[in-house]
C-alpha cells in the first residue's frame, strides 16, 4: 500500500530538506491572492446533452464588495446577461446552469463582477463531426512552485495551445495543501486557466485535495486520522463540500444525487462530448477502509485480503455503469475516468532499494470489487483513464483470463515528488517481439491478471532533492486520441519540458500505444452468434442473456456487419438499433463455429 508514512515523509522532504513552509511563502499568502488584478481567477465548464454548466472561481471577496456575478454571452449586438448567480462561501464560487444550450455553435462568454472585473472565454462547438477527438489528461499537480512544481507550466501550456485538445481531464490531487484547499485551488487556476477558459474540463478531487494522505471514503464516515486507513473523511464536512463544489459543480448532474453519510454529496455521472461518452466515477468514495475491514492483520498471501464485505465502487456506481453501458445516444466510443486504475502497478517506492509488495490504495484491492467493476466496464468496450499512481502506465486488464477486459492509462504525475517504479523480477509472459523486458503478462501484488504494455519509470534511484524536481523523475501528462473513423484509441505519455511539435520529439519510451475499441473486451476462445447483416449502418448491438436479461455486451458498430462473440455457450437475445426502431432476435444459440447469417431490416 502507499507507505503509511507517506504524508510525514513527503512533508519532511518538501518542508525540511528544502527549508521552507509552503503556507508562509509569498506565492500562497492570502495577501498575495487578494492583490491579484481583478476578482475572477478562472472558470470551468462542460456541455452535456445541451446543458451548459459553468463554475466561476473568485479571489476572496472583502469589505462591502457584492456577492453576486453574471454570466454574459456575446451576441451580434453586444454582451447579453443570460444568468445571475450568488457567490457561494466557503470557496467564493458562482455556479451557472443554462438549459437548451445550442452546442452546434461556438460562443464567447464572460463572467462579469460588479461591472469592474471581467473574465472571458469560449464555449466550444461540440466536435461531434470531428474524426478524431483529443483529450489531455493530468494528475498530481504539486504546489511547490519554487522547486520545479506548480507554476509556471509554460511547457504544458504552449503544447496545449498548439494541440487544441477537445477536452481536459484532471484526475485528482490538483491541490496538495491539506488545510487551505481554495487558496491553492486558485493557484492551480492561475497556471491552467488560459487553457481551461476555452476548453471543456473535467476535474475530480483525490486524497490530497480533501486534506488527507490517503483516502478510502467508506460511504462518508467520519475518521480521526489524516492517513485515512480506517476509511472515511477527516476534514469537516464544510471543507469537503467546498472542495467538491469548486472542483465538480460544473460537471453534468450526478446519476443519483442522494448524499452519503454526513450529508456529503456525490458527483459520479456521464459526459457526452464529440461523440465520446465518458463515465466519471468516484472510485474512492465508497471504498472500504483497509484497517476497518482487514483488522490490521498481516497477510502472507494477498489473496486472503479478498474478504467478504470489502467494497470498491459500491452498488450505486455499479448500477450507474450498468445503465450507462447501453446508453449510446450521440456516442460512438466510450471511456471511464477515475482517480486511479484497477491494478497494482508498482514494485518499488520511494527508492529503487525498497520493494513494495502491494498497495491497498490502488484499485487492485479489493479483488472481487475490482473484478466486478471491470466486468461491467468491459461490456461497453470502454477504455480507462486515471491518475494518482505517479507512475505512467498502460495496462490491459484481465479477469478470468489475461486481456479480456479494458486498457487503462495511468497518466504520470505532472510534478512527481513521490517516485514509484515498475521493476519486476522477471520478464512478462507472451511479450511482443522487441518489447521492453518489463512488459507482458503478470499477476500484480493481489494476483490480478494484467498485461503491461508501457511504463514511464524514473531514472532517479530515490527521492533525493535536486535543483529541478521534474527532470529524471518521470513527470508528464497524457494525450488520448479517439479516432471515430477507425475506432482506434491511442495513448501518448509525454515528458515535461518537451516540445511535442519539435522535429524528432517523442513521448516516453514504448509510447504511443494504439488499440482497437473492441480490444477492451477481447475474447480469445469464445462462442459465436450469427453474423448480422443490417440495413442501416452504425447501429447499436446489445447482447443479453436470454434467461436473465443480463447485458453481456453493447456496442455501436461501424458499418453494417457484425458477428457478436460471447465467453460462454448458451442462448442469448440480440437487440439491434435504438428506441422504437429496435429489433430483437430471441433465443439465439452461441456456438464454437457459427456460419449462420441473419439479415436485419430496420
Amino acid at each position: 500500500m502507499k507507505n503509511l508514512l507517506h504524508l510525514f515523509i513527503f512533508s519532511q522532504f518538501v518542508f525540511l530538506s528544502i527549508g521552507i513552509q509552503a503556507q508562509k511563502t509569498p506565492e500562497t499568502s492570502s495577501k498575495n491572492i487578494r492583490s491579484k488584478k481583478g476578482k475572477i481567477c478562472f472558470a470551468l465548464y462542460t456541455v452535456h446533452e445541451n446543458t451548459l454548466k459553468l463554475t466561476a472561481q473568485f479571489y476572496p471577496i472583502k469589505d462591502y464588495e457584492p456577492f453576486s456575478a453574471e454570466l454574459q454571452i456575446r451576441e451580434a449586438d453586444g454582451w447579453k446577461t443570460v444568468q445571475k448567480s450568488w457567490i457561494e462561501y466557503p470557496g467564493y464560487t458562482a455556479l451557472f446552469r443554462i438549459e437548451n444550450w445550442d452546442d452546434t455553435q461556438e460562443k464567447e462568454y464572460r463572467i462579469a463582477y460588479n461591472n469592474k472585473s471581467f473574465y472571458k472565454g469560449i464555449i466550444q462547438q461540440n466536435p461531434i463531426n470531428k474524426d478524431e477527438v483529443i483529450m489531455a489528461a493530468f494528475s498530481c499537480w504539486s504546489i511547490y512552485e519554487r522547486h520545479g512544481g506548480q507554476g509556471p507550466a509554460d511547457d504544458i501550456i504552449s503544447n496545449l495551445e498548439r494541440l487544441k485538445p477537445d477536452l481536459l481531464f484532471f484526475a485528482g490531487d490538483q491541490v496538495y495543501d491539506h488545510s487551505q484547499h481554495y487558496s491553492y485551488w486558485l493557484k492551480f487556476g492561475e497556471v491552467f486557466g488560459d487553457i481551461i477558459r476555452n476548453t471543456p474540463t473535467i476535474t475530480i478531487p483525490d486524497d490530497h485535495d480533501i486534506g488527507q494522505g490517503n483516502f478510502w471514503g467508506n460511504g462518508g464516515k467520519k475518521i480521526n486520522s489524516r492517513d485515512g486507513t480506517e476509511g472515511g473523511y477527516y476534514m469537516p464536512v464544510a471543507y469537503i463540500k467546498e472542495v467538491e463544489r469548486a472542483q465538480t459543480a460544473h460537471l453534468p448532474d450526478p446519476y443519483d444525487p442522494t448524499p452519503i453519510e454526513q450529508g456529503i454529496g456525490v458527483y459520479y455521472t456521464d459526459l457526452k462530448w464529440g461523440g465520446i461518452s465518458f463515465a466519471i466515477i468516484e472510485d474512492r468514495k465508497f471504498k472500504s477502509g483497509p484497517d476497518r475491514i482487514l483488522k490490521r492483520r498481516g497477510f502472507k498471501d494477498t489473496r486472503e485480503m479478498n474478504v467478504p464485505g470489502a467494497t470498491l465502487l459500491g452498488q450505486r456506481q455499479l448500477d450507474f455503469l450498468e445503465d450507462w453501458t447501453t446508453d449510446w445516444k450521440d456516442a460512438e466510443m466510450k471511456a471511464v475516468l477515475s482517480q486511479t486504475i484497477f491494478a497494482n502497478v508498482t514494485t518499488h517506492t520511494p527508492t529503487l532499494e525498497k520493494k513494495q509488495r502491494y498497495s491497498v490504495d490502488s484499485n487492485g484491492w479489493p479483488q472481487a470489487g475490482r473484478n466486478r467493476a471491470l466486468s461491467v466496464i468491459r461490456k461497453s468496450f470502454s477504455c480507462m483513464i486515471a491518475g494518482d499512481q505517479h507512475l505512467g502506465s498502460v495496462v490491459q486488464h484481465g479477469i478470468e483470463d489475461w486481456n479480456n477486459a479494458g486498457y487503462s492509462f495511468a497518466v504520470p504525475a505532472s510534478s512527481n515528488f513521490w517516485l514509484r517504479w515498475w521493476k519486476p523480477d522477471h520478464p512478462g509472459k507472451n511479450q511482443k517481439p522487441g518489447a521492453s523486458d518489463y512488459t507482458g503478462e503478470y499477476l500484480d501484488g493481489f494476483h490480478n491478471k494484467i498485461t503491461v504494455h508501457a511504463i514511464a519509470n524514473p531514472t532517479h534511484k530515490d527521492n533525493t532533492p535536486t535543483e529541478n524536481l521534474l527532470n529524471g523523475r518521470a513527470s508528464g501528462y497524457g494525450i488520448i486520441r479517439f479516432n471515430k473513423t477507425t475506432r482506434k484509441i491511442t495513448y501518448e505519455c509525454w515528458p515535461r519540458n518537451v516540445d511535442m511539435f519539435a522535429k524528432d520529439s517523442k513521448p516516453y519510451n514504448d509510447w504511443p500505444i494504439t488499440f482497437d475499441q473492441t480490444d477492451n473486451f477481447l475474447i480469445k476462445d469464445g462462442y459465436y452468434l450469427p453474423t448480422l447483416k443490417i440495413s442501416i449502418p452504425d447501429q447499436v448491438i446489445t447482447v443479453k442473456d436470454y434467461y436473465t436479461s443480463e447485458v453481456i455486451s453493447s456496442l455501436r458498430i461501424k458499418g453494417t456487419t457484425y458477428k457478436p462473440t460471447v465467453m460462454y455457450p448458451g442462448r442469448y437475445t440480440i437487440e439491434i438499433g435504438e428506441g422504437e426502431k429496435m429489433k430483437r432476435l430471441f433465443d439465439i444459440e452461441a456456438k464454437k463455429k457459427n456460419k449462420k447469417e441473419v439479415k436485419v431490416t430496420l
